[in-house]
């Protein structure tokens, strides 16, 4: 089967089925940014669609957070927020304006209504220089509950990111280079954890920061 049929059928199957419940909304957040950004790559409007509707199943609400950085903020890179469902839309459409199935697809999810949808995670928003460290306050989880964190830049972002326990020992890390990284793990008691987002890339860049 050619990579592309692959790509459909995975594409389909997600436009046809809701998002895991037993998924977090940050791992929901993950999945949706990896098709995307696969869907661009492969100019696959099929891709863009799931990532739409799987970013459409999550549902962020605001959240100051101000991280202690080792450098300044940049100067010509704003905070940058997750990007929206409607963008991932838009995306699709505009790879196939013409194809009435692409458009028609785009607006059953658009048309979609709420039920099903993950809340009770919280986005925070900055931007970060290159070569730049981001270290965020203790963040405290309850002990033998799944925890995650979830960051999402932007463009040609390389963003790692670490999760450190209260003895400074690495719990989490995800250094893969893109603009997305998630950490999950499962705290033995309630305790505080400490989030470090590094910028490995070659250019300042705006990201959000999702926790649960």
């Amino acid at each position: 089967m050619s990579p592309w049929l692959v790509s459909a059928a995975l594409a389909l199957g997600l436009l046809a089925a809701p998002a895991s419940a037993q998924n977090t909304a940050a791992q929901t957040a993950a999945l949706s940014a990896e098709l995307y950004l696969a869907g661009q790559e492969a100019s696959d409007p099929l891709l863009l669609l799931a990532a739409a509707k799987l970013r459409k199943s999550v549902r962020l609400e605001p959240v100051e957070r101000t991280p202690e950085k080792d450098m300044p903020l940049p100067d010509k890179v704003t905070a940058e927020a997750p990007l929206g469902w409607q963008e991932m839309l838009d995306a699709a459409v505009a790879l196939a304006p013409e194809d009435p199935v692409i458009t028609q697809l785009a607006e059953d999810i658009a048309a979609e209504g709420s039920r099903g949808v993950k809340t009770g995670q919280l986005y925070s928003i900055t931007a970060i220089r290159n070569g730049g460290t981001d270290t965020y306050p203790p963040l405290t989880y309850r002990g033998g509950e799944y925890a995650d964190v979830y960051v999402e830049g932007g463009g040609q972002a390389d963003l790692n990111l670490f999760v450190y326990d209260a003895q400074s020992r690495l719990v989490c890390s995800d250094t893969d280079i893109s603009a997305i990284a998630h950490c999950g793990w499962t705290p033995a008691q309630d305790a505080a954890f400490t989030v470090v987002v590094r910028n490995r890339g070659r250019s300042d860049s705006g990201y959000s920061l999702i926790t649960n």
